[in-house]
C-alpha cells in the first residue's frame, strides 16, 4: 500500500484569510463594519477631548499648587537667609559692644580680639575695625590696616546703626586675595556696626565681610533642607531688581517686576518681597521655580494612561457593536447575496426569511418587486417582438418609398438633361442643319468667296454649339448652388454672361431667399440659365436686370430686359425653352409670370415661399 502524505498547505491561503478579513471589517460593505468603526471613532474622539480637558484641568490645578508651593519655599528661603545674616550682623554689634566696653583700643588688642571671632565664625572672611575719620586701626591677618575706609558704603553706612551692605567687591582687600577663581571673582556681603562712645572711647566702625561662598552654600543647604524631592532652581536680586545669584543665563541681568522668569511657560515660579519680619535692612528678593515639565510629568503619565485606557475601552465597544450588530444583520447578508446573485443571473427569485422583523418585510418587498419586474420583463419582451414586426413592415414601407424617389429622381433628372440638350445642342444643330442646306442649295450659284464664307458661318455655330454643350456638362458636374448660396451663385452667372455678351447687367437680392442653398435653389438656378440664355439668342438686348426680394415668408426672382419681347400667348412650335422653365417652376411649387410684347422687352417673375 502507498503511504499517503498529508496535503500540503495553500500558500494562498493566510492572503486570502487576509482578504477576506478587510472585507469584513470595510464599513463600505458591511454595515456591522460601519457600525463598529462609527463607535470606535466616536470613543476616540471622545477620549481625546475628554482627556485633554482633563489634562487641562490638572494641568491648571497642579501649576496652582506648585505655584503655592514655590511661593511657601521662598518664604522659607527668604526668612532663612534673612536670619542667618542678621544673625552675623548681630555678632558684628556684639563684637563692637564688646570693643567698646573693653576699653582697649591698641591695634594689637583689637586685632587678637577680631580674631577670636574669626575663629568661632569662619564665614567672616575678613573682620576689621576703623576709626571715626575711616582709617583701619585693626584687621584680622593685619589686611589692610593703616588704609582708608572713608569713602566705602559699608563705613557709611555703620556709622549711623548696625546696616547689612549690598554684593560688592573687596576693594580694600584685592591687593592681598589670591587669585579668584576662573569665572568666579570675589564677592563680599559687609556686616557694620558703630562702636559705642563712653566718654572719650574709639568711636568708628566694626565691619566684617562675610563670604559669598558661604551664601551660596547657605542657598544650597536651605534648597536641600526643603526636602522637596524636587530639583529647583533659585534666584536671588538684591536691592537695585539685579540677579546676584542663580543660573549663569540670568546673573548679572537687572529684572523689571514684569520680568517673564517662567520662561514662557517652561517654569513655575514663587516669588515673595521682603517684609520687616525678613529684615527690611537686607532688601533682598528671592525667587525659588521650578521646570514645568518635572512638575506635569505625573499629570502627563496619568493623561496617558487615561486616554491608552478609554481608547482600548472604545476599541472593545467596537468589535463587541461589530460582532453583535454582524450576529443580528446576518439575514440580512443572506438576503443581499441572493440579490447580488440575481443580479449575475445565477438565481431567477429571492426566498423571503422567515419572521416578522425588517428583515423579513424587506425581504417580501424584494421578492414582490422581483416578480413585479419579471412580469415587466416578458410584456416588454413581447412589445419588443411586435415592434420588430412593425419596424420590418415600416422598413420595407421607406424602402418601396426610397426606390419612388429615386424613379422620380431619374425622371426629373431625364427631363432636366432633355431641357438642357434642347437650350444646347438641339439649337446649335438645328442653326448649323440650316446653315449647311443653305450652302447645298446654292454652292451652284455662289461663288467660291460665298461658299466658303457660307461653310465659315456653319463652323462658327458648330463650334458655338460645342461650347454650349460643355458649359451644359460642366455646369451640370460642378454645381454651386449648394455650396455658395443663391445669391451668390446667380451674381457669378449674371458677371459671366455678362462678360460673354458685353449686355450691361444688374443685380440686386436681399431678404432670406437670397440665402436658400437647397435643392429650390438649383431649380432657380437652372430656370436663370434658361432664361439669359434666351435672352442672349433672341432678345436683342442692351441691359439686362435680375433681382431677389421678398418679405412675411414670400419671395420674388424677376427677370427683365429691353430687348425685341415677343407674344406670350402665341404658340411656338419647336421651341421648348419656356415649357421647360414652366415645368421646373411645377416642380418647387413656384407661380410663373411672363409680361412680354413685341417691341417692349420682356419681364418674367417668380414668386415662391421662402
Amino acid at each position: 500500500m502507498r503511504s499517503s502524505s498529508p496535503a500540503p498547505a495553500r500558500p494562498d491561503a493566510t492572503p486570502s484569510a487576509l482578504a477576506s478579513l478587510r472585507v469584513r471589517l470595510d464599513p463600505r460593505r458591511h454595515l456591522a463594519a460601519a457600525i463598529g468603526w462609527t463607535i470606535v471613532a466616536v470613543v476616540a474622539t471622545a477620549s481625546l477631548v475628554g482627556g485633554r480637558l482633563a489634562a487641562l484641568d490638572a494641568e491648571r490645578a497642579t501649576r496652582h499648587d506648585t505655584e503655592l508651593l514655590m511661593r511657601q519655599f521662598t518664604r522659607q528661603v527668604q526668612h532663612s537667609l534673612a536670619m542667618s545674616l542678621q544673625t552675623r550682623l548681630a555678632i558684628v554689634q556684639t563684637t563692637a559692644d564688646q570693643i567698646a566696653a573693653s576699653g582697649e583700643h591698641r591695634p594689637a588688642a583689637l586685632r587678637r580680639h577680631l580674631e577670636a571671632v574669626k575663629r568661632q565664625f569662619p564665614e567672616f572672611a575678613w573682620l576689621g575695625v576703623a576709626d571715626r575719620d575711616g582709617r583701619i586701626v585693626a584687621a584680622t591677618g593685619a589686611v589692610a590696616e593703616g588704609a582708608n575706609a572713608h569713602g566705602r558704603p559699608w563705613f557709611q553706612a555703620g556709622r549711623e546703626r548696625p546696616a547689612l551692605g549690598d554684593v560688592e567687591a573687596p576693594v580694600l582687600l584685592a591687593p592681598y586675595l589670591p587669585a579668584a577663581p576662573p569665572g568666579r571673582p570675589w564677592r563680599f556681603v559687609s556686616a557694620s556696626a558703630p562702636i559705642p562712645q563712653p566718654g572719650s572711647g574709639l568711636g568708628g566702625v566694626v565691619s566684617g565681610h562675610v563670604s559669598w561662598a558661604w551664601i551660596e552654600g547657605l542657598q544650597q543647604s536651605l534648597l536641600a533642607a526643603l526636602d522637596s524631592g524636587r530639583p529647583l532652581e533659585l534666584l536671588l536680586l538684591n536691592r537695585q531688581r539685579q540677579v546676584i545669584a542663580g543660573p549663569p543665563a540670568w546673573l548679572g541681568r537687572t529684572l523689571a517686576d514684569t520680568a517673564d522668569l517662567a520662561e514662557g511657560g517652561r517654569y513655575i515660579v514663587g516669588r515673595h518681597d521682603p517684609t520687616p519680619a525678613d529684615g527690611e535692612r537686607l532688601g533682598w528678593r528671592v525667587v525659588v521655580r521650578q521646570g514645568a515639565a518635572t512638575a506635569l510629568k505625573e499629570v502627563e503619565r496619568v493623561r496617558r494612561a487615561v486616554l491608552f485606557t478609554v481608547l482600548a475601552a472604545g476599541l472593545l465597544a467596537g468589535l463587541a457593536a461589530w460582532w453583535l450588530t454582524h450576529w443580528l444583520t446576518r439575514r440580512l447578508d443572506v438576503l443581499a447575496g441572493q440579490a447580488h446573485a440575481m443580479r449575475h443571473g445565477r438565481r431567477s427569485s429571492i426566498d423571503v426569511p422567515a419572521g416578522d422583523d425588517e428583515v423579513s418585510r424587506i425581504g417580501a418587498t424584494m421578492a414582490a418587486l422581483v416578480g413585479q419586474l419579471q412580469h415587466e420583463k416578458d410584456e416588454l419582451a413581447t412589445l419588443a417582438a411586435e415592434l420588430d414586426a412593425r419596424v420590418a413592415a415600416r422598413t420595407a414601407r421607406i424602402e418601396r418609398m426610397a426606390d419612388e424617389a429615386r424613379h422620380a429622381a431619374v425622371t426629373r433628372e431625364r427631363l432636366r438633361l432633355a431641357r438642357d440638350l434642347h437650350d444646347t445642342l438641339a439649337h446649335s444643330l438645328m442653326a448649323l442643319l440650316q446653315q449647311l442646306r443653305l450652302a447645298r442649295k446654292l454652292q451652284a450659284t455662289l461663288a467660291p468667296q460665298d461658299l466658303a464664307a457660307e461653310l465659315e458661318r456653319a463652323e462658327a455655330v458648330a463650334a458655338a454649339g460645342l461650347d454650349g454643350a460643355r458649359a451644359a456638362i460642366t455646369q451640370m458636374r460642378h454645381g454651386t448652388v449648394r455650396v455658395s448660396g443663391l445669391a451668390a451663385a446667380l451674381r457669378e452667372l449674371l458677371a459671366r454672361f455678362g462678360e460673354r455678351t458685353g449686355l450691361q447687367a444688374e443685380f440686386s437680392a436681399s431678404g432670406p431667399a437670397a440665402d436658400l442653398a437647397d435643392e429650390r435653389a438649383e431649380t432657380l438656378y437652372r430656370i436663370v440659365e434658361e432664361l439669359l440664355r434666351n435672352i442672349e439668342r433672341h432678345a436683342a438686348a442692351r441691359t439686362v436686370a435680375l433681382s431677389i426680394a421678398g418679405t412675411d415668408g414670400r419671395a420674388r426672382l424677376t427677370v427683365s430686359d429691353d430687348g425685341t419681347g415677343f407674344d406670350s400667348g402665341a404658340a411656338r412650335p419647336g421651341h421648348y425653352g419656356l415649357q421647360g422653365v414652366r415645368e421646373q417652376a411645377d416642380l418647387i411649387a413656384a407661380r410663373l409670370t411672363i409680361d412680354s410684347r413685341p417691341g417692349g422687352g420682356t419681364r418674367i417673375e417668380l414668386a415662391f415661399d421662402a
